[in-house]
């Protein structure tokens, strides 16, 4: 069912029009003046209305920031059946979200409108119906992925298997990756208007990838594996399957202290991004720190993306829903981002949905302790809901003809090599090659031919007395109308021998290789870890964990598990502290609970500290979990290891060294 009726705006509309673009501060855009504007998006075949999106979301940066809210149509307080109509956004304000969220669980009947049980078809009906329906009241679409684990068949929270590498070209489970973007291709190509027009959306995947909790998450990926799952499901989508209504966002999550170096380091290119974007959820109850943090990435990921001609959007945000709230948290923010020349300047903010008990309503309902705060955001001129939207698809556009582009899709950098060979995969795209080629540590280069898949493929013999934990270079050539292109990634080659039971890092596995070493790890706040020859309990390496607290008081570290330590009474590590008044927490997950043993770090000779799992105790913030033991029935169920560093008051920065964490 649609609805195309106009709504009376509640002040003026924002559009694409000269006019506007004065208002705003903007330059008119070309099509103004009669000359189409040329915009370089992911897709140079994009169709004339996904061009025209992209261009009213750069033309109006600056003019206001549009509000979001994931499945606002399908699930609330105030209704129960999906009707296209009824949103808890509307029924607080009179007015729809500017941008409208969904997700791919539709595809699996595990959010609606998709139906649990229902056939692949009436699946991708739902999603192309919800499309529709939020298209049909003003809105903007945003398509968010949260995939199941291809390896085990659980959620997109079970973080086992590897899943990564398994569903890349040549993995176990690559064929049923595929298959599940086929149903999104489908879904996405089913979004159609009454006249066949189809619908835009923003194409979402694998989003806060730097955190730990999905398995496309860091420390169960690598960079570079990270890097060519999201440049896969871009070229089969744009290039096999032909989807001309999408633009894709790329979007880590928080907190990054302005520095683009980490935001970057799993950036799939240029060539593969029109969004960039940035989750951050509140925790701390409105705190001046949390707006600071916020307000100073954002402004980061605005000057990144009008360095590169991207869009940049606060892409996931939400308050903490906890006692003691700030009820004017929502004007408050939009206050913080308002004050920031360059954070003000994001295309939209979309915030979760109102899925689960009234402590997670991301959008007040009415007789809600923050109905008023919404109320008041709303009316905000700087606050755009679909009222306030107009023209976006009017802009007169022309696509900038895509660039040749060459990528080493197989095998990914600090690929670990146990077999004795192994297939390259190079990809070259929007341009033709004679001759791809392949060279081994500056070797003699050797020629690929074109396979089946679109790849220029072939098979490296590996000499079976390399397979000794050494890293080879892999670099990989083409010439495009007389312009080489090259790209290149380092392997490891052999296997490593397993850690006994009970151990989680003797840092000897990594060849000695930081970037591997890093990549094991699941990352929170500032730290960089490296080996350490000088510092250590034994063996060749130690792990050097440098901290930061200037942007945040806290970081971390944490690796998966799944293991039984029933048999183990006590975590054993080597630690060489720094003198400082900061302090360590080991913790353990286990069971669901989180236990945790605090230290100091003022010791500096290095030694062995015993920490019984008699003394662990469930983190202060694990209510559910409080007065649980750390006994033998949670050790049977261990799965994560993580090791935080916590500000002490005096100084900000540092390196302490650890070697040999295990169980005993």
């Amino acid at each position: 069912m649609s609805d195309t009726s106009p709504r009376a705006p509640r002040r003026a509309v924002i559009a694409m029009g000269a006019a506007a673009a004065a208002v705003a501060g903007l330059p008119a855009p070309a099509s103004a003046a009669g000359r189409p504007t040329p915009v370089d998006l992911v897709d140079d075949k994009a169709t004339r209305e996904t061009r025209a999106l992209f261009q009213y979301l750069r033309q109006t940066q600056g003019a206001g920031i549009m509000f979001g809210h994931e499945h606002t149509l399908s699930d609330g307080f105030t209704f129960g059946q999906m009707d296209g109509y009824a949103s808890d956004v509307e029924a607080v304000t009179g007015d729809y979200p500017a941008v409208f969220g969904w997700d791919t669980l539709i595809l699996d009947g595990f959010q609606k409108p998709g139906v649990y049980g229902g056939t692949v078809e009436e699946n991708i009906a739902a999603l192309s119906y919800a499309l529709k329906e939020s298209d049909a009241r003003g809105g903007i679409n945003v398509l968010s992925a949260h995939l199941y684990n291809f390896v085990t068949g659980g959620n997109f929270w079970d973080t086992a298997g590897r899943v990564v590498s398994q569903i890349l070209p040549g993995g176990p489970k690559h064929a049923d990756f595929n298959a599940f973007l086929d149903r999104i291709a489908a879904g996405v190509k089913g979004a159609k208007r009454a006249d066949g027009t189809l619908i835009p959306v923003v194409f979402r995947p694998f989003h806060e990838n730097n955190g730990g909790w999905f398995w496309w998450g860091a420390g169960h990926t690598t960079s570079a594996e990270f890097i060519e799952v999201f440049r896969y499901t871009v070229e089969y989508l744009r290039d096999r399957k032909r989807v001309r209504n999408l633009l894709y966002s790329y979007s880590p999550n928080s907190a990054f202290g302005g520095d683009p170096t980490n935001y970057l380091m799993t950036y799939p290119g240029d060539e593969f991004v029109d969004v960039l974007g940035y989750d951050a959820y509140d925790g701390t109850a409105g705190s001046a720190e949390w707006l600071a943090a916020t307000v100073q990435d954002l402004a980061m990921v605005v000057g990144l993306a009008e360095e590169r001609g991207k869009i940049p959007a606060f892409t996931e945000f939400g308050e903490s829903g906890e006692e003691g709230r700030d009820l004017t948290w929502f004007t408050d923010l939009l206050a913080a981002l308002k004050a920031d020349p360059a954070a003000s300047r994001v295309s939209h903010m979309l915030t979760w949905a109102n899925f689960g008990g009234t402590n997670r309503a991301y959008v007040p309902f009415p007789g809600h302790a923050m109905e008023p705060d919404f109320v008041a955001y709303h009316e905000d001129p700087y606050s755009l809901f679909a009222s306030d939207l107009d023209g976006v698809y009017d802009a007169r556009t022309s696509a900038v003809p895509n660039a040749p582009f060459l990528h080493l899709a197989t095998p990914t950098d600090r690929q670990r090599i146990t077999g004795s060979s192994t297939t390259i995969r190079v990809r070259l795209t929007s341009g033709t090659s004679r001759k791809v080629t392949y060279a081994i540590d500056g070797g003699t280069p050797v020629a690929l031919r074109l396979d089946a898949d679109g790849y220029h493929s072939g098979t490296w013999s590996i000499d079976p007395a390399w397979l000794d934990n050494r890293k080879v270079a892999i670099t990989v050539s083409a010439k495009v109308d007389g312009t080489a292109y090259t790209d290149a990634a380092d392997v490891l080659l052999g296997e490593v021998a397993p850690l006994p039971a009970g151990w989680v890092d003797d840092f000897e596995s990594y060849a000695g290789d930081d970037p591997s070493l890093s990549e094991a790890y699941s990352h929170v706040n500032a730290n960089t870890l490296t080996h350490s020859t000088e510092h250590k309990a034994g063996g060749r390496y130690g792990l050097a964990y440098a901290y930061d607290f200037t942007a945040a008081g806290y970081t971390g570290i944490g690796k998966t598990v799944g293991a039984d330590w029933s048999a183990f009474t006590a975590f054993k590590a080597w630690l060489r502290g720094d003198g400082s008044t900061n302090g360590a927490t080991f913790q353990i997950v286990a069971k669901g609970a989180y236990f945790e043993y605090n230290t100091g770090l003022g010791d500096t000779t290095g030694q062995d500290l015993a920490m019984p799992f008699a003394d662990f105790r469930p983190a202060p913030w694990d209510t559910g979990h409080a007065g649980e033991l750390l006994d033998a029935a949670h050790l049977a169920e261990v799965s994560a290891f993580y090791l935080y560093l916590g500000y002490g008051g005096a100084q900000a920065t540092g390196t302490v060294h650890f070697d040999d964490l295990r169980a005993e």
